[in-house]
């Protein structure tokens, strides 16, 4: 993990990007989620992350906000990565899509979409991509029914 480089994104992001710190090698920035934007396209055009690599949810099933909803980062000129951390409610699980500026992102959105019910502001396909169309639910939210039968598909030849 390079020094300088956490310094210097400390120093430009926080406060609008909210606490920073290490963990596991990672920067991590926690931040509002009307911060997510505006915080990605500066890591893009700013530093040098020209690489999207992964989105995901955490279901923190009683707490308040319910979902963090986690982007990673890497950039190829300065070799670190970045962790992109922001609550959403389970009433309004909503963040803005990055699909403007990372292209990839439009595939994992869909899929933490399928898993967690999170949506993406701004991401125009977020068809199922895991699940089949009709499926009930979100799979990885905690309070999910492990034992709920979803409706029969008609097999087609």
């Amino acid at each position: 993990m390079d020094a300088t480089v956490f310094a210097t994104l400390a120093a430009a992001l926080v406060p609008a990007a909210g606490p920073a710190q290490v963990s596991h090698g990672v920067l991590v920035f926690t931040l509002n989620p009307t911060e997510l934007l505006p915080t990605v396209r500066r890591l893009r055009t700013d530093f040098g992350f020209d690489i999207f690599l992964d989105v995901t949810a955490v279901d923190w099933l009683g707490q308040t906000p319910r979902f963090e909803v986690v982007h990673h980062f890497y950039s190829t000129r300065h070799q670190v990565r970045v962790r992109l951390k922001t609550r959403v409610t389970e009433a309004e699980p909503v963040v803005d899509s990055l699909v403007a500026l990372y292209g990839s992102a439009a595939f994992m959105e869909r899929e933490c979409h399928d898993m967690y019910g999170i949506r993406f502001d701004g991401n125009a396909d977020l068809r199922p991509i895991l699940l089949y169309e009709g499926f009930q639910g979100h799979p990885l939210r905690k309070d999910y029914p492990k034992q709920q039968e979803q409706p029969l598909v008609p097999y087609i030849n």
